[in-house]
């Protein structure tokens, strides 16, 4: 099986506002680390190479990442290993504070894209329900824990 996630954000500026600069300046680089690591599968992204585009919330400002890849390791490496986890860290200077869960994956069958509906429909789930098989976080994967250091939702 490979490992579907879905993590979203609400901007706190417009893409084009020059406090959002930054993050969205970084955005190619960031996804081109992620196209070549270890056990990346596929990701989500419209012309333009990015998920800037693509609304899958009825909110505007809510960003969305879906991507899917060979193992919970290879997405570990990926968030914490790499320069992708500098603009985790600083992710309260470009979104909002969630008060629930940013984030979701889930298990899908090799060659199985999955759609930003069905990602959404996790994501909702785990918020009525909290983490089943069908939907789950970082916590209730065994054999990554650099996430705990972190403290990802």
């Amino acid at each position: 099986m490979h490992l579907a996630q879905l993590n979203v954000g609400t901007m706190l500026y417009p893409q084009d506002d020059p406090r959002m600069a930054e993050f969205m300046d970084n955005l190619d680089r960031v996804n081109a680390i992620a196209d070549r690591a270890p056990g990346f599968v596929w990701r989500l992204q419209d012309e333009s190479g990015n998920a800037t585009s693509i609304q899958a919330f009825e909110d505007p400002e809510l960003l969305v990442n879906l991507s899917v890849w060979e193992t919970p390791e290879a997405l570990q490496a990926f968030v914490w290993q790499t320069v992708h986890k500098q603009f985790y860290a600083r992710r309260a200077k470009w979104f909002e504070v969630m008060d629930k869960m940013h984030f979701v994956m889930w298990w899908v069958e090799p060659g199985v894209i999955p759609t930003t509906l069905e990602a959404r429909e996790r994501l909702e789930y785990l918020w009525a329900n909290g983490p089943s098989d069908y939907a789950f976080g970082w916590e209730d994967l065994p054999n990554v824990e650099m996430w705990k250091k972190a403290r990802c939702a």
